[in-house]
Formats: structure tokens, C-alpha cells, sequence
């Protein structure tokens, strides 16, 4: 029998679609991501209802982005240097169970309805945990995959991620519209985030750092946003995401669609919430069967400015299913822009630096969903209408994909996602 005929080599014509499944901690890793991030959605659809529910104002709706982003930009650069230079598995599980403990404190806020200040504190603690757990984490999964698996492990972190976000925002609107309200759904997440980070501690993978005695100095803290700004297609890469979530941040305002402009209550804000994400799965289930892309700086561009394209006709849409379906679609064009940064994350970067370049990637994706939540929050606030405000985004997201195409001939010019020598 030749290698080709092999069962362990399968014909290079036939990829397999679930390559990064086959291994155990991968598995682990998939599904922490899964349950978490339906937790965490849980999480955001009954922090934006409550507080909507108890000041009518959506300028509060674009303050939650504000208090999360804070510790993003004080802390992502020392995060990055302690997961180069720590257990990256115990640094996701610390900030994963720091994540459970504010959830837990928020349940209590919720049933004794208490200030809308202590809510907020417990926000930014949700944002400290998320500062440290988001690099630690993204640079723990290329410990657990080898090199010839990183895009398909890609793929399918993408897929978990967006999964959960089908089922987190449809649970959380079923538990929000139960006499507990948002209480449950804050306990719930609690215990959930808490068993996430016992499963997480059970990896087997070689976690520990080999830079563990490097000491945390401005010019180390730095390595990787040098290292961003001398790789001009991840800079555009996510420079890209950057400003087009920015400007299309239609999803700060689902509260206010779900309530004053298509009027489906409770339920159809859960509904609306999993909509972007069922759009994402079924791009990610296509992405991870079909054979890698030719031109993936060309389909980069078009699927950001189809981004662009659905969030003008869902700003302007008062047809419940035309919004849902502008949803879905925003969520498989980005899937697809989440496909191609994460891989070139992973087949670009040195394993020594990997925490403190995906922690400068968690800034630029920190300061696109929460600055863009609030940025959807204050032009609303300041024109008078929701509306309004995801038109202009929809608009700033189209005129971003033209600056970017460009600024960066090489973004254009990229082709497949393959391993390069990095700079």
C-alpha cells in the first residue's frame, strides 16, 4: 500500500474538513469556547435589556461599549507580555472565573434592582477578566493543533464562536421573558463560565511560556504592536475589521429595533440577537468544506463591503423579515473577514510573540465593538433617531473598504492562506 493510499493521508484533493477536531484539546478548546460564549451572550442580551428597560435611553446602550473597552486599552498590552511569559491555561481560567464572579454579582444587582452605577462596575470587571482571557486564550489554541491545521482550527473556532451565538441570545430572550428576568439568566451564566474553567484546566497540552523569565518592560509590552505595524496585510487586516465594525455597529441598537421600530418584543430581540450568528455557522460549515481561498485579500474587501451594503437596508427596514434576513447576512460577510484575520494570525506569528500580537488584535477588536456600540449609541442619542444612526454607520463602513483597498496594495494582492516566513 503506498502513502497516498494510507488512511492517515488522505488525497490532498479531498481536505478534511474536520482536521482540527481530531485532537483532544482541541476538542476541549472548541467546546470552552462554545459554552462560554453562549454564556457571554447571555450575558449581553439581559445587561442591554435590563438597563434599556429601566432608562428608555439608548446613550446608556452605548455605554456599556465604553466601560468594556477601558481596561481593554489600560490593560491589553500587559496581558499580551503575561501570556508569553505565564501558563496561558492558567491565565484563561483565572480571567474565566473572575468573569463568572462579576456575572454572579450582577444576578444580585438584577434582584434587588440596585444602582445603575454598580452595574456598570460590574461591566468593567466583565472587560478586565475579557482583557487577559483573550490572548492568553487565542494563543493557546496554536499549542493544541499543528502547523498544517491552524486554518481549519481557525474555521472552527469561528464556528463554535458563532454557534453560540445563535443559542446565547435565543436562550437568553426565552429566560428574559420569564417573571426572573434577567436574574436567572446572570446565574446561569455564572454557573456556566464557572464550569467552562474547570474544563479548561484539564488540557494536557505544554502550556507553559518559554519566555517565563523575560521581565515586563515598555519595550517588551511593544513586540507585538511592532510586530503588527511591520506586516502591512495583518495591519490591514484588521485595521479593516477595525473601522467597518466601528461605523456598522447596528447591533448596539437591536434593543430600541426590537422595541420602538419592529415592535417584537422580548422574544424577537432574541430572535434578531442569534440572527448574525445562524448567517456566520452556515458560512463557517461552507468555509471549512471548501477548498482554500485563491484571492483571500479580494474576498476580504467584497465581503466587508457587502457588510456595508446590509447594514444600510437593515437600518432603513421596518419588515421584520427583511431584518432578519439583512442579519443573517451581516454575520456570514463577517464570518468571513474572522476566517482570514484569524488565519493570518496564526500562520504568521512567532509562538514567543503570539500573546502580545493577538492581545494588539483584541485592541483593534475591542475598540470596534465597543467603541462601535457606543458610537451607535451616541449618534442616535444626538440625531434623535436609531435609524439614523445605522444608515451613517452602514455608509462608513463602505467608504473604510475603499480607503483600505488603497492604502494596502498588498491586502488586494493576497492570495492563499498559507504559512509565511515572519517579519
Amino acid at each position: 500500500m503506498s502513502a497516498a493510499d494510507s488512511p492517515s493521508s488522505p488525497p490532498a484533493a479531498r481536505p478534511d474538513a474536520y482536521q482540527a477536531l481530531r485532537f483532544r484539546d482541541f476538542r476541549l478548546l472548541f467546546f470552552s469556547t462554545l459554552f462560554s460564549v453562549i454564556a457571554e451572550q447571555m450575558l449581553g442580551a439581559a445587561i442591554a435589556w435590563e438597563l434599556y428597560a429601566r432608562t428608555k435611553n439608548p446613550f446608556d446602550l452605548g455605554l456599556v461599549g465604553l466601560v468594556q473597552i477601558i481596561p481593554v486599552l489600560l490593560l491589553a498590552l500587559p496581558a499580551g507580555h503575561i501570556a508569553d511569559t505565564a501558563d496561558r491555561k492558567r491565565v484563561v481560567v483565572l480571567a474565566m472565573s473572575g468573569l463568572a464572579l462579576c456575572s454572579l454579582a450582577l444576578a444580585a444587582l438584577s434582584w434587588v434592582q440596585g444602582p445603575i452605577v454598580l452595574i456598570y462596575l460590574c461591566i468593567l470587571g466583565m472587560g478586565i477578566g475579557r482583557a487577559f482571557q483573550s490572548p492568553a486564550f487565542s494563543a493557546l489554541q496554536a499549542q493544541v493543533v499543528p502547523v498544517e491545521a491552524y486554518a481549519n482550527a481557525a474555521t472552527w473556532q469561528s464556528t463554535a464562536w458563532q454557534l453560540s451565538a445563535i443559542l446565547g441570545p435565543a436562550l437568553g430572550g426565552l429566560l428574559l421573558a420569564l417573571p426572573t428576568g434577567a436574574t436567572l439568566v446572570y446565574i446561569l451564566s455564572s454557573v456556566t463560565l464557572l464550569g467552562v474553567a474547570l474544563a479548561l484546566s484539564t488540557i494536557r497540552a505544554q502550556t507553559a511560556a518559554q519566555h517565563a523569565g523575560e521581565p515586563m518592560t515598555m519595550s517588551s509590552m511593544l513586540v507585538g504592536l511592532r510586530f503588527v505595524w511591520q506586516n502591512k496585510i495583518i495591519l490591514a487586516s484588521i485595521s479593516l475589521d477595525m473601522f467597518a465594525v466601528l461605523f456598522g455597529g447596528a447591533v448596539a441598537l437591536l434593543p430600541v429595533y426590537a422595541s420602538d421600530v419592529l415592535h417584537v418584543g422580548e422574544l424577537g430581540y432574541g430572535v434578531m440577537r442569534a440572527a448574525p450568528s445562524i448567517g456566520a455557522v452556515a458560512m463557517a460549515f461552507l468555509i471549512a468544506h471548501m477548498p482554500p481561498m485563491k484571492h483571500a485579500g479580494r474576498a476580504l474587501l467584497y465581503a466587508v463591503a457587502g457588510f456595508g451594503v446590509a447594514t444600510l437596508v437593515f437600518g432603513v427596514s421596518t419588515f421584520f423579515p427583511l431584518s432578519l434576513a439583512m442579519l443573517v447576512v451581516l454575520g456570514a460577510l463577517d464570518n468571513i473577514s474572522v476566517v482570514i484575520r484569524s488565519t493570518l494570525l496564526l500562520t504568521r506569528t512567532p509562538d514567543e510573540m503570539r500573546g502580545r500580537v493577538n492581545a494588539v488584535h483584541y485592541v483593534f477588536v475591542g475598540i470596534s465593538n465597543e467603541l462601535g456600540s457606543f458610537e451607535s449609541g451616541t449618534v442616535a442619542a444626538l440625531l434623535g433617531s436609531s435609524v439614523a444612526s445605522v444608515v451613517f454607520g452602514g455608509f462608513g463602513t463602505l467608504a473604510v473598504v475603499v480607503l483600505i483597498a488603497l492604502a494596502f496594495p498588498e491586502l488586494r494582492r493576497l492570495g492563499r492562506l498559507v504559512a509565511a516566513p515572519a517579519a
